[in-house]
């Protein structure tokens, strides 16, 4: 799903009227019956609602869904902030159409007066329609009163579109006063406030309101991941089908005191389908990972006195034996600084073409040597989180979160590879300049190990969908964050580690196939 800026959803509803032959009319009364069903979903006990509407669109938007909530048996009442004759177009046509008349709130006295007062404190939902996403702050005057009225309450509110006050284009944190968001309805597609901004409490939906893909344009290059692009890799599987039709990863990893990190990309590997996985770790470590769980299976590899794969294992070709015949090969869970492993690491990674996914102390063996990270002719994923992307390009973590996706993208691009920039909102970078971006995942995800779990789980769907690896990556960094999020309603977030991610997936799984069913997009929450 696109994500687009405020000026380009006016120009998707314009293209949509006057390519497409969607009446306006028709999109607000779709947008306000989103709302209206999202209502009734999420609160269903909910028997006053008060739609607070401005003088615009947003505005009848918010008469639409009460109008639909009065037909569903609520009881509503309306307060628009502005005379009648101000309204124009659309929202005026809406107006004649509410079965109740609207309170008029034309100064501070009026918000303050008791009729007023009893219709924001006495429901039980509030719908904010005051102001959408073509807004561009600061808000003053009357709004800004409602919106601290609103604020003050203790009652759910329901956004209508972004909460009121909000730049619908911001990345980041919002300036200003913005009205408070227990949940966000949002259509056709969500500005990049809805994915980056943190403006509600709860979830985030986007509700299709007639707009035709061919109508749907985005300049960022930007792009949310949802259980749309995900389910077509977790699909059926034919009855004929056995180990071999599912890929084999092959794991370079492990050393002593970190051979936890290899066993669980293993694991994970399996737990998403691949249909073999394999552990070639230092050999005086192995028999841990051996006893991490009996389906893996394991290789031993010549080791360095510190416990860590030597160089010496590409030795007689013992190595690259290893890996014919592999489908991908996961290359840095538990490896070890060590200076000869990060020499085993390049040479690796140099020499061969099989599809690979690079994480961890992986990753920090290109320190100062990122030229020599090409994934030109050959499907190569890397997975670092800020720090490690840091020293791949010599900067700082604090300068790789403050320009995120512009990094991430630049670095793909100049070294022809696909970049997951692991944290709060994990981008995948391809290529060709596209970003997606992930919005599932929680804090309790910050704890050792579930790094290594993702890289197992990229790896083992690339080696199931080896001519779809981009896909691949996309649905391994949703299915990660889901799992997370299971585990987190099992666990809490300070008790949940990183193989809970293992026990999780197989729920993660049914909730991709059931979402993609559904007929709204979640963000979040």
């Amino acid at each position: 799903m696109k994500i687009v800026t405020a000026s380009e959803m006016r120009e998707i509803d314009r293209a949509t009227n006057e390519r497409f032959g969607v009446s306006s009319l028709t999109l607000m009364e779709n947008a306000g019956t989103a709302v209206a069903e999202f209502v009734v979903l999420q609160h269903p006990t909910a028997k006053r609602i008060t739609a607070i509407c401005g003088k615009g669109n947003n505005g009848g938007d918010g008469f639409v869904a009460a109008r639909k909530l009065h037909e569903r048996g609520r009881q509503v009442a309306v307060l628009l902030l502005g005379d009648r004759a101000q309204l124009r177009g659309d929202a005026a046509e809406m107006l004649t159409k509410l079965p109740v008349p609207p309170l008029l709130v034309l100064s501070s006295a009026d918000l303050n007066a008791e009729a007023a007062r009893s219709a924001i404190w006495g429901a039980d939902v509030l719908l904010d329609a005051i102001l959408g996403t073509g807004f561009r702050p600061p808000v003053t005057g009357l709004y800004a009163e409602a919106i601290a009225r609103m604020n003050s309450s203790s009652v759910p509110i329901i956004a209508v579109d972004i909460p009121s006050g909000a730049d619908a284009d911001v990345m980041g944190e919002q300036t200003g006063a913005v009205a408070r968001a227990d949940a966000i309805v949002t259509f056709t597609a969500p500005r990049p406030a809805h994915i980056f901004g943190l403006l509600s409490q709860g979830p985030t939906v986007v509700a299709p309101i007639g707009s035709p893909d061919d109508a749907i344009a985005s300049s960022l290059q930007l792009n949310l991941i949802t259980a749309q692009e995900v389910a077509p890799l977790i699909g059926p599987r034919i009855p004929a089908a056995n180990k071999g039709n599912f890929g084999h990863v092959l794991v370079l990893g492990g050393s002593l005191g970190k051979a936890g990190a290899a066993a669980m990309a293993g694991m994970a590997a399996l737990r998403v389908g691949a249909g073999l996985s394999t552990i070639a770790t230092a050999k005086s470590v192995l028999p841990t990972v051996a006893g991490f769980h009996p389906e893996l299976m394991t290789e031993p590899l010549e080791e360095t006195d510190a416990g860590t794969i030597s160089v010496r294992a590409r030795e007689y070709g013992r190595v690259d034996r290893l890996i014919e015949g592999k489908t991908v090969l996961a290359i840095g869970p538990g490896i070890s600084r060590d200076p000869e492993t990060a020499e085993f690491v390049r040479s690796v990674v140099k020499d061969h073409k099989t599809p690979a996914v690079l994480d961890a102390d992986g990753l920090n063996a290109f320190e100062d040597l990122a030229a020599e990270l090409n994934g030109t002719g050959r499907t190569l994923v890397i997975t670092p989180h800020p720090g490690e992307m840091a020293r791949l390009i010599g900067s700082t973590a604090v300068a790789v979160q403050r320009d995120r996706i512009d990094i991430a993208r630049r670095f793909a691009e100049e070294h022809e590879l696909v970049v997951v920039l692991k944290g709060h909102r994990t981008l995948i970078a391809h290529p060709d300049g596209t970003v997606w971006v992930n919005t599932t995942g929680n804090p309790g995800m910050a704890t050792g190990g579930t790094g290594d779990i993702l890289t197992g789980m990229t790896a083992g769907l690339i080696a199931q969908n080896p001519n779809r690896a981009m896909e691949a990556v996309i649905a391994a960094v949703h299915l990660h964050g889901l799992a997370g999020n299971v585990a987190r309603e099992n666990m809490g977030e300070h008790s949940l580690v990183a193989t809970d991610l293992l026990k999780a997936l197989p729920e993660a799984f049914r909730r991709v196939r059931e979402a993609a069913l559904g007929k709204w997009v979640r963000i979040a929450g």
